[in-house]
């Protein structure tokens, strides 16, 4: 992962002002989130930048082993807790670290910026976000989960302190259950962060709903940035 992470991208206008780099969750790939864009309702917004990275394939142990895209080793699982790889976590950072440093020579600061992620790679947008050395615009965290409570709460910087957080949670979830999430949420909370919480009655998934919430979410951010 010494090299820019291979990535689909989507703008929905030709100069882009914000990106969102979003990351998919354990075993999907880039193409996975492309196409809820046009649902996001961003027409009258600032153009923007959707950032779709690919994972690299890893054995992942709680799976047997099996190769698969993953952003890091989960060494067990259950529907509560996890053991995850942290060396793994801190690679994956980094190599999203890259992808926020080429927005930036793409003319999008960081303030503009916004991290997303599904699931695992949830878990990659809050320790990203929250332990990053520059300001940046918000996290959009589905379905997922804080995997290293510590490392986030060594590392949090001074300059994402009470940065705003988009958090949602299906009641039904049987892979992420919603108490990780609300754990999540409640750490959060405790380091400042406002949090917009969402739970839908649904499984490990999107909906609809939570779809044209986000962005609303989005849109009132980008207008207080504008």
């Amino acid at each position: 992962m010494d090299d820019l992470l291979a990535t689909l991208e989507l703008q929905t206008g030709a100069d882009p002002r914000f990106s969102v780099i979003w990351m998919h969750g354990l075993g999907a790939d880039g193409s996975d989130f492309e196409p809820i864009v046009p649902e996001l309702g961003l027409d009258s917004a600032p153009d923007v930048r959707f950032v779709f990275p690919n994972a690299p394939a890893i054995p992942v142990t709680c799976n047997g082993g099996y190769v698969m895209p993953a952003w890091y080793d989960i060494i067990t699982l259950d529907s509560t807790t996890r053991r995850v790889d942290e060396a793994g976590i801190v690679r994956s950072r980094a190599a999203i670290r890259r992808l926020i440093e080429r927005e930036n020579r793409r003319g999008v600061p960081c303030a503009r910026i916004f991290l997303a992620g599904f699931s695992q790679g949830g878990a990659i947008a809050y320790t990203t976000a929250l332990t990053h050395a520059e300001r940046l615009a918000g996290v959009i965290a589905l379905s997922t989960y804080i995997p290293t409570p510590q490392l986030l709460e060594t590392e949090a910087t001074a300059a994402n302190a009470g940065l705003e957080v988009f958090a949602a949670h299906g009641s039904e979830d049987d892979v992420v259950a919603p108490e990780l999430g609300t754990r999540a949420r409640d750490l959060l909370l405790r380091l400042g962060c406002p949090v917009a919480w969402h739970e839908y009655p649904m499984p490990h998934s999107l909906c609809i709903e939570e779809v044209i919430e986000i962005g609303r979410w989005l849109r009132a951010r980008m207008a207080g940035s504008a």
